[in-house]
């Protein structure tokens, strides 16, 4: 396995890939650690202690890859992509437009991908916001303020 491993890193190509995905995952591990702005650090301490028993949080904080208990600047991780990709096929099978896109080969599906990642901006600003409303109202985290200067125009 180790000279698998090792001769991987000889392919100039997989190489580059293998160090990109890397870097992105350290990228990705910074920013989980770092705290969105105008959030109480301690009543988010406490949030993510509670959250290790609560089986709803913990799921939602296990997509994230745990930045959602740390209310960090990554804390949606993956789920918007996923949820806007789910949505995608779903659509290709009602719309027959989208179908006909799915059908037509690499040109169709850099069209679907393209309008994936579109949605996938659309509902992080949607679920973004939703979770700073939650966190703000205390609902979620049992009537603790994480983000007590929030206050929406």
């Amino acid at each position: 396995m180790l000279t698998a491993f090792r001769n991987a890193f000889r392919i100039r190509d997989l190489r580059n890939k293998i160090l990109f995905t890397m870097f992105i995952f350290m990228i990705y591990r910074l920013g989980a650690q770092i705290p969105v702005p105008g959030v109480d650090l301690q009543a988010v301490q406490n949030f993510a202690n509670q959250a290790e028993q609560s089986g709803f949080v913990g799921l939602l904080n296990l997509f994230s890859g745990g930045a959602l208990t740390q209310l960090s600047i990554f804390a949606l991780g993956i789920m918007p992509y996923i949820t806007s990709s789910i949505i995608m096929q779903l659509l290709a099978v009602v719309i027959p437009k989208l179908q006909a896109l799915q059908e037509e080969g690499e040109t169709g599906r850099k069209v679907i991908t393209q309008w994936t990642r579109y949605l996938t901006v659309i509902l992080a600003l949607l679920q973004s916001t939703g979770f700073a409303y939650l966190f703000h109202s205390g609902q979620f985290t049992q009537g603790v303020d994480l983000i007590p200067n929030f206050t929406p125009r």
